[in-house]
């Protein structure tokens, strides 16, 4: 397989079509060594020193994420978490940076909290509006613009070309949560970003079974090696019987979200004008705020991901979830499973999440099946 001319789903299905030379295995070996023989001249020609930072195991699974993203290189990490923390972390205190106002939430916690007391000067903006970006920016002092689109818990959309363009103009790097999109929906790279992440732990893997995160970059520069240094000093990075299973789960990649992403479609169009819903969050819908925007840069879907508004507030909104039989009440995203979880209960106080918000994972079961299952739920949740 030429994978300078396969589609990228051939590309994912046969993990860039790798054999294993010694045995022809179709399926990877787990490399579980942590250590590596050093030659007896006292030099390392296999490139590999200590497994925090060279494990044999990422090298097919980081080369795959790379081609799907069309990066220059891609990093492993122990989560979605310790990705992109560790961008964060390459920079300088004193370094101000931009993050959404809308955004995952427990990152956000983290940059108003400890990366704040470290030294850096975080500020939330509406990443939406490229006027209120514009304002926001600092030149020469802005050194990074966090983007995450669609973004959880509202899936509000940010225009990655024209905030890359602001942010570059101001000497600024721009990195990409592009965790629901998926490099089937968007490459945040080929739209003038410098670094897409994913919580690889969600669709990359599909199957809620593993933590994990993956950064890709656009350039291996000098920021591109502090990012990986973090890495591997900080040592947030994958075992390798997790790498093995992200590999399998990417095999499926395309198959999965795009099936997630029509079913999304469905729901959320059904429940659009529902008299037990108030509104229906998804930027697939032609009137969602953010659906021009969408509809440009997300290819082939709108992702899988939906949040509705429940009529009767937090109760009525808990109670739904209290009634579905189908969808499952958990955290978390991407998964063969549907979820629905009452957000703001997660998120605590400062949640930008509505009290009547229901967040919604769609899986891979049958759409009208999924329908059914919500419909029966709100129908209880109003005693009817």
């Amino acid at each position: 397989m030429d994978p300078d001319t396969a589609h990228p789903e051939s590309l994912a299905a046969q993990a860039l079509g790798w054999v294993e030379p010694a045995t022809q295995a179709i399926s990877p070996p787990i490399h579980a060594s942590t250590t590596f023989v050093r030659d007896a001249d006292n030099q390392y020609r296999s490139g590999r020193v200590y497994a925090r930072a060279d494990n044999p195991a990422f090298d097919q699974a980081e080369q795959l994420i790379a081609r799907l993203e069309g990066g220059a290189q891609a990093a492993l990490f122990a989560s979605g978490m310790a990705a992109a923390t560790a961008v964060f972390q390459a920079l300088a205190p004193g370094d101000h940076v931009l993050a959404p106002q809308v955004m995952y939430w427990s990152l956000r916690n983290w940059l108003t909290g400890f990366a704040t007391r470290w030294g850096l000067q975080v500020e939330l903006v509406d990443m939406t509006d490229p006027a209120a970006v514009r304002a926001a920016l600092q030149p020469g002092k802005t050194k990074l613009v966090w983007i995450e689109t669609p973004a959880n818990p509202l899936w509000t959309i940010t225009d990655i070309a024209a905030t890359a363009a602001l942010a570059h103009a101001a000497g600024a790097r721009v990195a990409v949560d592009s965790t629901v999109a998926t490099p089937v929906l968007t490459r945040p790279l080929a739209l003038g970003a410098d670094l897409a992440m994913h919580a690889a732990t969600k669709y990359l893997n599909g199957h809620s079974d593993l933590l994990a995160g993956v950064l890709v970059t656009r350039a291996d520069d000098a920021f591109w090696q502090r990012v990986k240094a973090v890495r591997a000093q900080i040592g947030g990075t994958l075992g390798s019987f997790e790498t093995w299973l992200l590999l399998r789960g990417l095999r499926t990649l395309y198959l999965r979200v795009r099936c997630a992403s029509e079913s999304a479609q469905r729901i959320a169009e059904h429940f659009a004008h529902h008299r037990r819903v108030a509104a229906v969050l998804y930027p697939g819908l032609r009137d969602a705020p953010g659906h021009a925007v969408a509809a440009r840069q997300m290819q082939g879907g709108f992702g899988g991901m939906l949040s509705i508004r429940a009529r009767g507030g937090e109760a009525a909104a808990i109670a739904t979830a209290a009634n579905v039989q189908l969808w499952k009440r958990a955290t978390s995203l991407g998964g063969t499973e549907s979820l629905v979880e009452h957000r703001a209960s997660i998120e605590g106080a400062g949640t930008p999440a509505p009290p009547d918000l229901l967040r919604l994972s769609v899986g891979l079961e049958h759409v009208d099946d999924l329908i059914a299952d919500l419909e029966q739920a709100l129908a209880r949740a109003h005693g009817g």
